[in-house]
């Protein structure tokens, strides 16, 4: 069983990763700015910001892994690049393991590139976002030895406008957008936080960007 804090944790991605690592009996508890009206049985709530140091600092002790999921938009816009350097510089040192759900903007399109958020066909509303996920990457990948840290991509299509089923099944990929024989690259919101906690219960990405796609 492992101490799993997820900040974010009741947006779209956050409660999914909530509800399937309480099912395999972690110890889990939700960080975020209000708690939601329907809560998963045993696991923790708490009310906080990725902007607080304080609340940055109380998620890190005693966890064995801390999951963020937190997307740059809205009010977060430019916000959360350097929460999540902050974030990395507070757990850097500790014995504990760095999640951070990224975006699909910065997976290449074909082996070498190009990125996708370059792609003429990718919305213009979404680059900022995109852009500042891209930069969240780079940031863990220069980060001290230190700091153990994996980075996830969703695939194209991944939200709560899409939330598909769990099916308990995916693909792996590195840096490169995963697609189906037709073009489709998706994944539900459930298989998503199967893959997200398979890697924390059976590392195999450390220090490393992967993607998953159905």
């Amino acid at each position: 069983m492992a101490r799993i804090v997820v900040i974010g944790g009741t947006g779209f991605a956050g409660e999914h990763i909530v509800r399937e690592a309480a099912s395999r009996g972690h110890d889990v508890t939700s960080l975020s700015r209000s708690l939601p009206t329907e809560q998963v049985d045993g696991v923790r709530y708490t009310t906080g910001s990725v902007l607080d140091d304080a609340d940055l600092t109380t998620a890190l002790d005693g966890a064995d892994v801390v999951v963020a999921t937190v997307s740059p938009r809205g009010d977060m816009a430019g916000q959360v690049r350097p929460a999540y350097a902050r974030l990395a510089e507070l757990a850097t040192g500790r014995d504990v393991r760095l999640a951070v759900v990224g975006g699909a903007g910065s997976l290449q399109v074909a082996p070498g590139g190009p990125r996708l958020v370059d792609g003429p066909e990718f919305p213009d509303a979404y680059k900022a976002e995109a852009q500042e996920f891209t930069a969240v990457l780079e940031d863990l990948r220069s980060a001290p030895e230190g700091l153990d840290w994996f980075y996830l991509s969703p695939p194209a299509v991944f939200g709560a406008y899409a939330p598909g089923e769990r099916t308990g099944s995916y693909r792996t990929g590195g840096d490169v957008l995963l697609a189906a024989e037709d073009g489709t690259s998706a994944i539900s919101g459930a298989d998503f936080a199967v893959a997200l906690v398979d890697e924390l219960e059976q590392p195999a990405h450390r220090r490393r960007r992967f993607t998953v796609a159905a």
